[in-house]
């Protein structure tokens, strides 16, 4: 067997068979296979697909590339949340301490940005002294302790996935359904929760862009699931436009502190609140899916999940101060404010646009080794359904380079649709699977 010629079965639309993809796992992962052989594979794949007998496959053999973590030490059911991924998506920073703190255990690992799309671990460590790289023992030791850890995904824990996730990103082969479908599902079976729930973002700024496809994507992650023996449960979330107000790591670490402190936009929310609710119900803790929600609310509105947030960060070696006055986290060096020339009501604000813009201006990677630059960003101040009148603020963009930062006004501008007629604001939750 060599991979040459798995390359060329499935360049030419061929079914791969379990040795098959054992053999090149485990061989990408030793590094017996170099990265473009990788991406000429990863490539073939993205353009024929994989059943779901190869998808399963390929799940489980990078779940089993590393580590397999046992996590039945903190708790008989422990349950992980992710996100397929988008633009301000930032719901994991926030959630999390909120079910820290009603005593449900947090043993997150999560990943760093990936095409267009933000990453948690890039964005908490806009936190100065934040550690994201714990060992295994120490990460569950931090769970036993205060209840919650957030780490990245350590470098024993699905590795060939961690070698394969970065590079898709660079060889612009994110969208691929099982892909993606294994990339989540190998490091969820490989992290040790026995519950999951999956946040499927739908629209512009997630690889997902119809509810049809989000769907598929949905029933696929559930049968591996099903199959891994996990309880999964998919809610599906519209990221037409971009998920709370900002773009980029510290200015949505600035929005993660405010949401913690009763400062919630109205589709922020509504993520936590339906996805929270299930988290707690899996967890075993209550069933009753409207009082669940009441619970999370409660516990942002007595202060309890910042404070859990606080305890997470300085556990971690992170400098709580920067969060007691986020006035103190780095800021951009040019604010510049995206003014409207029309008046109406906002039509459209097309999130991959937005989050491309956010890349361009340093938030992201366009290759795997790029630094980010944590500070730039975007502020969206108008969205869709928002009337707007000539000379509004559209957005603010945050930059370090003065003509990067005007190039990225003209982008912005130009990704705002708005009409004359009053524009319907659209659902949030597109549904549970």
């Amino acid at each position: 067997m060599n991979i040459q010629d798995i390359i060329a079965k499935k360049r030419d639309g061929n079914k791969l068979n379990k040795e098959e993809i054992k053999y090149f796992v485990s061989e990408y992962t030793n590094g017996n296979i170099t990265d473009y052989q990788a991406a000429a594979l990863v490539m073939a794949i993205y353009i024929n697909g994989m059943d779901k007998e190869e998808t399963t496959n390929l799940t489980l053999e990078m779940a089993g590339s590393g580590d397999v973590l046992d996590l039945s030490c903190i708790s008989k059911n422990v349950v992980d949340k992710h996100s397929t991924g988008g633009v301000g998506d930032k719901i994991t920073l926030i959630l999390m301490p909120i079910i820290a703190s009603l005593g449900i255990p947090v043993a997150k690992m999560s990943g760093r940005g990936l095409g267009f799309t933000g990453g948690t671990i890039d964005k908490l460590e806009s936190i100065p002294g934040y550690n994201t790289e714990l060992s295994e023992e120490d990460f569950i030791k931090s769970v036993k302790n205060i209840g919650i850890s957030v780490i990245g995904q350590t470098k024993n824990l699905a590795p060939a996935d961690k070698k394969l996730y970065a590079l898709r990103d660079t060889i612009n082969c994110v969208g691929s359904m099982p892909l993606i479908a294994s990339s989540i599902m190998s490091k969820k079976i490989a992290a040790g929760a026995n519950k999951i729930v999956l946040d499927v973002t739908v629209g512009s700024g997630a690889f997902m862009k119809n509810k049809e496809d989000a769907i598929k994507l949905s029933n696929m992650m559930k049968d591996i699931g099903t199959l891994a023996n996990r309880e999964t449960v998919c809610v599906l979330t519209n990221m037409d436009e971009p998920v709370g107000y900002a773009v980029g790591n510290t200015l949505e670490i600035i929005e993660v502190v405010n949401c913690l402190r009763g400062n919630i936009p109205d589709d922020i929310k509504e993520i936590i609140t339906t996805i929270g609710s299930y988290i707690i119900k899996l967890s075993g803790k209550n069933d009753d899916l409207e009082e669940n929600k009441k619970m999370i609310l409660e516990n942002i509105k007595n202060g309890k999940a910042f404070n859990k947030f606080l305890e997470l960060v300085q556990n971690q070696g992170g400098d709580i101060e920067y969060l007691n006055d986020v006035e103190k986290l780095e800021k951009a060096k040019y604010i510049l404010p995206v003014i409207s020339e029309k008046e109406g009501f906002v039509e459209s604000l097309n999130a991959e646009k937005i989050g491309i813009a956010s890349v361009y201006l340093g938030a992201g990677r366009m290759k795997k080794e790029d630094d980010i630059d944590k500070a730039v960003g975007i502020v969206v101040n108008k969205k869709i359904s928002d009337k707007v009148v000539k000379g509004d603020i559209l957005a603010y963009v945050h930059a370090n380079d003065e003509e990067k930062a005007k190039e990225a006004v003209r982008r912005i501008k130009d990704t705002y649709v708005i009409s004359d007629k009053e524009v319907e604001k659209e659902k949030t939750i597109l549904g549970v699977i």
